[in-house]
């Protein structure tokens, strides 16, 4: 619409043409100065009448552009409705299925049978859930390589003490070479936590190097597996309180980082037996821990099974008037072939760890008890005594995700069953009472890695033993005696004696693990170590003989589930 100025306007120009014209016709002149006038006001009003209806176009232009942003609005309102209503639709549905699925899974587990449950992956490798617990498998497959320059007769763990051969053994001038996947590995760990604070676990491993009465190696290579560890494990982090109850490494074992089973600082060898002066057994233990300031400190406890190694020289115990009863052949579900001691105490092991933010530290102490029986015509004496000894070990990251260097070192009297040599624990005296042996084992292990696929290792370790003898006339008695025979040690099927009583155990290795290949399939190894080992003995008759052995492993593994 036009304003109300602009049609006065209008209407006083039609008026003053009106006149103009009336009285052009009426009185036939004019003055010339009031035409001119009139023609400018007329150019006046026609200018203006020309902005007028530009005006009006441009505010048409902006009452469309206001109805078209009108239009958009609403249909974003009405689309934001329909999007509305859809989600809603949805969650209804969902609301009506809920009580349907819950019926679907409720009859869905009343299919399973009784005592059976749905199996479900974590996609974590070897990893599955079986109702509330969670299973991962473990393991290896090794196809090893043997070379050793003394012929031990022995597999993938070599002995490190007696079966080193002296001169005198035709085995001395052999060479043994052979091949083994035996030390191939089967584990299952079983995890479930009832609740927030409680965390239950069980573990399994096996390999095949049991060896029964009837294994061989001619055609078939039967062996038998073998129990390496099982136990189950039952943590608290609300109390900071730890269980393990069943066979596992000793507590005396160096841990990588405080005191939890599968933390073991195991050396990286091929050979089974590992190195001279690590400390480790492998058997049924009670153990107790505890740990302070959010896992930084440990300490623990652990009754362990026990084992006493005599020794007993060639001319018997020597005790006059009776006999000493300090081994038997086993009996019920042992193996009769091997003698085993009678014990009336577990081995005690106390330990104390700290992770203090660089390296890992460790103090332990053991205490040991040695039995044994003097045996007259209807009288005997049980006679027993105490023994074991202290040590402490270390993990210290020279080089972080470099170079680690490690050591350990344990010193007491009947300690010989916790080194890898495996010197004997004790003798016995002239009254018929056990006797511990003093002894000290240490190992230093320098690891390097270059790079994330390769381990370089390196260890030197010894393991000494002192003497516990006595003699009566000529004869000399248990362990050590200067008057054992020698004489017979050094020359080859020599008639003389070769009683040789091992005095110590020294043993450097070098070695390193190629990690080729890794992936969700798993990881391919392979591996290389040479070793040299120096066996010394006790001086006696006709001197203190030595012996040595090299030895060479190789190693290829695969590892399905790492």
């Amino acid at each position: 619409m036009i304003g109300s100025r602009p049609i006065r306007k209008l209407l006083l120009a039609a008026t003053a043409l009106s006149l103009g014209g009336f009285a052009a016709g009426t009185a036939h002149a004019q003055d010339a100065s009031k035409l001119e006038s009139i023609e400018q006001q007329i150019q006046a009003l026609q200018q203006e009448l020309k902005q007028m209806k530009k005006d009006l176009a441009e505010r048409q232009a902006q009452v469309r552009a206001a109805q078209s942003e009108a239009a958009k609005a609403r249909a974003t309102a009405q689309q934001a409705q329909s999007q509305a209503s859809a989600a809603q639709a949805q969650v209804t549905q969902v609301q009506t299925a809920a009580p349907a699925a819950a019926a679907a899974a409720a009859a869905s587990a009343a299919a399973i049978p009784p005592g059976e449950q749905a199996v479900t992956f974590t996609g974590q490798k070897g990893q599955f859930r079986l109702g509330g617990v969670t299973v991962t498998l473990g393991g290896f497959v090794e196809a090893a390589g043997i070379y050793r320059s003394r012929n031990q007769v022995a597999d993938v763990g070599s002995n490190f003490n007696t079966a080193i051969p002296l001169p005198n053994n035709p085995l001395y001038y052999q060479n043994e070479l052979r091949g083994s996947a035996r030390q191939s590995r089967l584990s299952a760990l079983i995890e479930a936590q009832p609740d927030q604070a409680t965390k239950l676990a069980s573990y399994v491993e096996t390999d095949f190097l049991g060896a029964a009465p009837t294994a061989n190696s001619i055609e078939s290579n039967s062996y038998t597996p073998r129990l390496r560890q099982f136990y189950a494990t039952y943590d608290n982090s609300d109390w900071g309180f730890h269980f393990l109850g069943g066979q596992a490494w000793s507590l005396l074992t160096t841990n990588k980082v405080g005191m939890q089973p599968r933390q073991e600082n195991i050396p990286l060898t091929i050979d089974a037996q590992y190195v001279v002066g690590f400390n480790w057994t492998r058997n049924m233990q009670f153990r107790f821990t505890k740990d302070f300031d959010d896992q930084k400190y440990w300490i623990g406890l652990s009754l362990e099974s026990p084992q006493t190694n005599f020794y007993v020289g060639p001319n018997g115990t020597g005790v006059p008037g009776g006999t000493v009863n300090y081994s038997n052949p086993g009996g019920s579900l042992f193996y009769s072939g091997t003698g085993y001691s009678t014990n009336y105490l577990p081995d005690m092991i106390v330990k104390a760890t700290a992770d203090p933010g660089f390296g890992h530290y460790e103090v332990y102490g053991i205490l040991r008890d040695f039995y044994a029986s003097f045996d007259q015509i209807g009288l005997a004496h049980n006679k027993s005594v105490l023994g074991g000894g202290g040590g402490a070990s270390m993990i210290l990251p020279v080089v972080p995700g470099l170079i680690d260097l490690q050591g350990n070192v344990l010193a007491g009297n009947g300690i010989g069953r916790y080194g890898s040599a495996q010197l004997p624990d004790a003798t016995i005296s002239a009254s018929g009472t056990p006797v511990a042996l003093p002894e000290v084992e240490a190992m230093l292990g320098l690891i390097g890695h270059p790079n994330p696929t390769l381990d370089i290792y390196g260890y030197l370790g010894t393991e000494q033993v002192g003497r516990e003898n006595f003699s009566t006339g000529t004869k000399g008695f248990g362990y050590g005696s200067p008057l054992y025979s020698n004489a017979g040690c050094d020359v080859l099927l020599s008639p003389l004696t070769c009683i040789a009583n091992t005095s110590g155990v020294t043993q450097g290795v070098l070695g390193f693990w190629w990690q080729f290949l890794k992936g969700d399939y798993g990881s391919m190894r392979f591996g290389a170590q040479y070793s040299y080992t120096r066996r010394d003995t006790f001086s006696g008759i006709g001197g203190s003989p030595h012996t040595d052995d090299n030895m060479v492993f190789i190693s290829f593994r695969y590892y399905p589930f790492q």
